[in-house]
Parts: C-alpha cells; structure tokens; sequence
C-alpha cells in the first residue's frame, strides 16, 4: 500500500466520524494533494476498507462521507445547524433488514443507515 493510502486508512480509522475529502486533506498535511486523497479513498472502498455514503446538506451542498470499516458498523446523525456527526451506536437494524429481505426477496449484503437534525447542543 501506498505511504498516501496508508495515511489516508489511519486518518479514517482515528477519525471516529464520518469524513469528506476535504477533511482528510486538513488532516494529511503535504503528503499528498485532493487528487490523491480522492483515488486513495476511492481504493479503499473498493477493497473494503473503507465505505462511504452521500449527504445532502443544504449549507454545504451534496457531500460522499467516508468511514473506516476496520470498527464496528455504526449509524451517524448529522446536524443540519452546526454540521456535526453523532455517532448513533452500533447497528439495531438487522432484524428489521432480515424480515425485509424476506418481504422483498432479496439478500441485502450492506446498508449505512444517517439520520439529520438537530443535535442536543444546538437545540439547547
């Protein structure tokens, strides 16, 4: 593995939240520059070392996110006034995925679960 994509893992793997490009390069420094940051991620979710998602945030506009796959499955919320993420804890879905992929009859392999709002801090 490349030194950027390393780099890139251990930022994604520290972060404890979901991260956006731009993130990332705040995080690495002169290592390397977006391009790279951009192909690393890309190459760690396609050997299933990171995932990502898509979110819309009407600030900042439509954003893919990316999480480390080396921790638990986990579900975020994301606060539509100060933009954090909160982590929601480890995933309670699997039951309700199993009887869908019953109703449906399909095999759902993977699913990330995000929710919006407003986060404690910023409603109190």
């Amino acid at each position: 593995m490349t030194k950027a994509r390393k780099a890139v893992q251990e930022i994604l793997d520290r972060a404890g939240r979901p991260l956006c490009a731009f993130d990332v390069e705040e995080l690495v420094g002169s290592l390397c520059d977006l391009a790279t940051i951009y192909r690393s991620l890309h190459h760690l979710e396609k050997n299933g070392l990171a995932e990502s998602f898509v979110l819309h945030c009407s600030a900042h506009g439509t954003e893919r996110y990316y999480v480390s796959c080396g921790a638990r499955h986990r579900h975020w919320f994301h606060c539509e006034r100060c933009h954090g993420f909160v982590d929601l804890g480890a995933c309670r879905v699997e039951p309700l995925l199993e009887e869908m992929e019953k109703d449906a009859g399909v095999e759902i392999r993977s699913h990330m679960l995000y929710a919006t709002g407003i986060c404690a801090d910023c409603a109190g």
